[in-house]
């Protein structure tokens, strides 16, 4: 399982790694060190955290990009026989994506990856990071 430094999941979540290491100082997330010393978050404890402070984020809070890019999180993954869904927590924006499980399978998509969500019109493409 890929773990995250402070630095990246403050950017992953859309804060300041100031911010990422008072949360992880008071307990919000979980967090262990990498044999330099280095504090590192589990990536499925980043990516349940990122739901959480995703709904509790405010709605007049920007988080976009001039090519509609937005890095995240995958935080759920739902594959069926054919199709499949993937969720990714990018800041506090949720962003779902439908695709062919085949396009998930091949991305090697999982719960606490790093992805970026790129949206065009009404289509959301998913960009393994």
């Amino acid at each position: 399982m890929q773990s995250y430094t402070i630095g990246q999941a403050a950017r992953l979540l859309g804060v300041s790694p100031d911010t990422a290491r008072r949360w992880a100082d008071a307990g919000r997330v979980a967090t262990h060190r990498d044999e330099a010393g280095r504090r590192l978050i589990d990536g499925r404890d980043l990516a349940a955290f990122s739901v959480e402070v995703g709904q509790g984020a405010e709605d007049d809070e920007p988080y976009t990009s001039a090519r509609n890019a937005f890095p995240g999180i995958v935080t759920a993954v739902k594959l069926g026989d054919v199709a499949a869904q993937v969720e990714i927590q990018a800041g506090p924006h949720r962003l779902v994506s439908l695709l062919t499980r085949e396009a998930v399978e091949e991305l090697g998509l999982e719960v606490g990856m790093q992805a970026t969500a790129r949206v065009k019109s009404t289509s959301v493409h998913i960009d393994r990071t």
